[in-house]
């Protein structure tokens, strides 16, 4: 009778598990993508600010929406891809740093973010991402051997991808993971739902085919992608290829942490991008 009643709770307990998971995997875009659409946001943030209001489509017709900041003197334009939770909005104060370094910079919302239309799921915002560089450099006319590509957190799958398929100057990787799988590891460690989920947001398995410069960048505390994860995509990557710690450092908070040392490691990186010839895009 024991090890009846064992075997019982025994399923009852994995039920209620798989049930679970099956919520889980129905909810993945709402578990990924945590938009602010407006008027959410801190919109009056670029008050006194240089800043033009950009608008653009994917190739799906989607109209999207971003924000170009000129930078006085400017050498390169670095080309934003933010994380996933609030908008463009929510980055005003890290941009504000970046633009002295003598970068313009081109933020966007992805589809269901800020001011852009749709709703968030991967093969959209791809079509996000790669309207956002071509309107850069077809349509603002913008040398690819000046872009500079920075994607954080979530974004680094997006600026990922536009690497692996068109030119530019550099790319730099900041809190990035390696997959949808293994983040969806660490966020829900007894449940195996890497195998059922659909998105791939896959950087492992492209950056070892992105022959431009890399500059990965972690904080060693980052409690939402782990330092490991971090490393592991690095490690995957092609030469050239640099890592730039930040001890102490967390998810969000690595710029400021990292203070007038990132920004200078930044800031040598882009010396070193636009002194090298621009690499051949892999055909592999």
């Amino acid at each position: 009778m024991k090890g009846k009643r064992i075997f019982e709770t025994a399923a009852a307990l994995l039920a209620i598990l798989i049930l679970y998971a099956v919520v889980l995997i129905g909810c993945e875009n709402k578990i990924i993508y945590h938009p602010y659409k407006y008027p959410a946001g801190e919109w009056e943030a670029v008050d006194g600010l240089e800043v033009e209001d950009v608008w653009f489509h994917a190739a799906d017709g989607t109209q999207l929406h971003g924000w170009y900041f000129p930078a006085t003197g400017a050498r390169a334009t670095l080309l934003f891809f933010h994380g996933n939770a609030g908008n463009l909005t929510h980055r005003v104060d890290n941009i504000q740093r970046l633009t002295p370094l003598g970068l313009n910079v081109f933020i966007f919302d992805y589809r269901g973010y800020g001011k852009s239309e749709g709703s968030p799921d991967e093969a959209g915002i791809l079509q996000d991402a790669q309207a956002a560089y071509d309107t850069l450099v077809t349509t603002r006319r913008v040398p690819p051997e000046t872009v500079i590509l920075f994607g954080r957190s979530l974004g680094a799958a997006f600026a990922t991808d536009v690497a692996r398929h068109n030119p530019a100057a550099g790319l730099i990787l900041e809190a990035a993971f390696t997959n949808a799988r293994d983040m969806a590891g660490e966020m829900f460690p007894l449940l195996p739902i890497g195998w059922a989920i659909r998105s791939k947001l896959n950087a492992i398995d492209k950056v070892p085919h992105i022959a431009l410069p890399k500059l990965f960048i972690h904080g060693s505390d980052d409690e939402v992608v782990p330092y490991r994860l971090g490393r592991k995509l690095y490690a995957a990557a092609a030469q050239p290829k640099a890592f730039y710690d930040l001890p102490g450092a967390g998810h969000n908070d690595t710029y400021r942490v990292g203070g007038q040392a990132y920004f200078g490691r930044i800031q040598r990186f882009v010396d070193e991008v636009l002194k090298q010839p621009q690499p051949k895009l892999s055909n592999e």
